[in-house]
């Protein structure tokens, strides 16, 4: 796929970086002016000064820091962020605060991930009916039975 364009928004903003040679994730940086913290049961927004050129036909998914999420209770409020690739605005990570402690971010610290992913944008129509399967309309926990 290649390169990544980043826009630095702000002077102390990170480029995401990789963890590890087989990470799938980069991770994000918080870029605060001053540090945030999130009481228990609460969310904030999380600049990273960034801002990324996704390319057409890709999407970035900005995932929780398992570390964050396991040891602290903080985890994307909306559970996957999406970066659709014509998004040209700053990422920004909405962390709440699961556990039942305030928990405190600072700038620098790694908030979440970053995994770029392709993406199938299939045409969507009307059917009267569709093809039958073994499981039907069977949901909601239906296949553990």
């Amino acid at each position: 796929m290649g390169n990544i364009t980043v826009k630095r928004l702000r002077p102390d903003a990170k480029l995401p970086t990789y963890g590890s040679a087989g990470a799938a994730g980069a991770d994000l940086y918080a870029c605060l002016e001053e540090a945030v913290t999130i009481a228990p049961g609460e969310t904030a927004f999380i600049p990273t000064g960034i801002a990324v050129e996704i390319p057409q036909g890709y999407a970035g998914l900005v995932y929780a820091r398992s570390g964050l999420a396991c040891k602290r209770g903080l985890a994307p409020a909306n559970k996957v962020g999406v970066v659709d690739s014509d998004y040209r605005g700053e990422i920004l990570v909405v962390l709440h605060n699961h556990g039942s402690a305030a928990q405190t971010i600072c700038s620098g610290e790694r908030v979440a991930q970053l995994l770029v992913t392709p993406v199938l944008t299939p045409e969507y129509s009307w059917a009267d009916c569709l093809t039958e399967t073994e499981r039907s309309t069977s949901g909601f926990g239906s296949t553990g039975k």
